[in-house]
């Protein structure tokens, strides 16, 4: 048994039903929409998102048709931002797989995603969910603000540790985020929200600085290559931390490569070897470490069940996941 299949154990059937549910709530009667969402469901990750939503909602009480639609919402939200992402990043693969945009072009791929965008809208509204929908569209807004705030301060390499937090905290965490809050009020025990909520940022944040890490690892080993944040001009953690805590002459090699040579393989190569030499690779897998520790601290005292052991094999996974 894979460990995903492990910490999916106490919620297989749930999931099941749930892939059922997700495919319908994606259909269209429009041909050329109902052949791109196919493709999509057809490629689908290890879907951590919903996990998030059915293992909390089992820890604290009994999975409910709003547990579902929590779970759909948020599946929806996450497909239609990685299907823009792709459009903004110009990316021609998802996966391992052809991206919607190189398949059937931009201007296909940014109108799948408000489709699946207005799902939500119509969804929220059809099932009485306004609570629901108040925090995923909380949710959009954060991302949408993270994306465009990463940007500006990219242009001007221009960044703090403080604000790299607030960028993660909107563009990755609050999704993550979100899982848990909805989960909790699908529930009715709304006295854990707050909690659950600040349990799934700790836990994006982790999970952001984990992707962060995958720049500097072995190729074929992880599921980026080697320095792509680099060429992407993207202010990671551990280049931040190399910034900010090494001397006059490191700082300026790494902010010439960064603006000047981001498209030199061997400037690249030269630029990953600075960070690990000068600790933003240790500092940043301590930073991990410590947001996953805070997130398992919040739910430590939670009555014991096998959802709450998957919840906390979840968290290690996403510490020690290869991809």
């Amino acid at each position: 048994m894979s460990v995903i299949d492990q910490i999916m154990s106490p919620v297989q059937t749930e999931m099941v039903e749930f892939e059922n549910k997700f495919r319908e709530s994606m259909h269209s009667d429009v041909a050329m929409l109902d052949k791109v969402t196919h493709y999509i469901i057809k490629r689908k990750g290890k879907q951590v998102r919903p996990l998030f939503v059915f293992l909390t909602a089992k820890m604290l009480g009994e999975v409910t048709q709003k547990t579902y639609d929590a779970a759909t919402l948020v599946e929806l939200l996450h497909t239609a931002t990685l299907v823009h992402d792709d459009v903004v990043d110009d990316a021609n693969e998802r996966r391992g797989y052809f991206s919607i945009n190189a398949l059937w072009k931009n201007k296909i791929a940014v109108l799948v995603g408000d489709y699946m965008l207005s799902k939500i809208l119509l969804l929220s509204i059809d099932k009485k969910n306004t609570d629901l929908l108040e925090i995923v569209a909380r949710s959009v807004k954060e991302m949408s603000e993270g994306e465009l705030l990463q940007i500006e301060k990219a242009r001007l390499l221009d960044i703090t540790e403080e604000i790299y937090y607030e960028v993660i905290r909107k563009k990755t965490a609050s999704l993550i985020a979100t899982c848990c809050e909805s989960a909790v009020l699908s529930t009715g025990n709304i006295e854990y929200q707050e909690k659950m909520r600040q349990f799934g940022e700790y836990v994006g944040i982790a999970f952001q600085i984990k992707d962060d890490i995958f720049d500097y690892g072995i190729p074929g080993k992880i599921g980026k290559p080697t320095g792509i944040d680099i060429r992407e001009r993207k202010l990671t953690l551990p280049i931040i931390y190399t910034l900010n805590n090494s001397n006059k002459e490191v700082r300026k090699e790494l902010i010439a490569i960064i603006k000047n040579q981001n498209e030199n393989r061997k400037s690249v190569q030269r630029a990953v070897s600075l960070v690990e030499e000068n600790g933003g690779i240790t500092y940043s897998y301590e930073q991990m470490l410590s947001y996953a520790s805070k997130a398992l601290d919040i739910i430590r005292d939670f009555p014991e069940n096998e959802a709450k052991k998957s919840l906390e094999l979840l968290v290690d996974y996403t510490m020690n996941r290869e991809n």
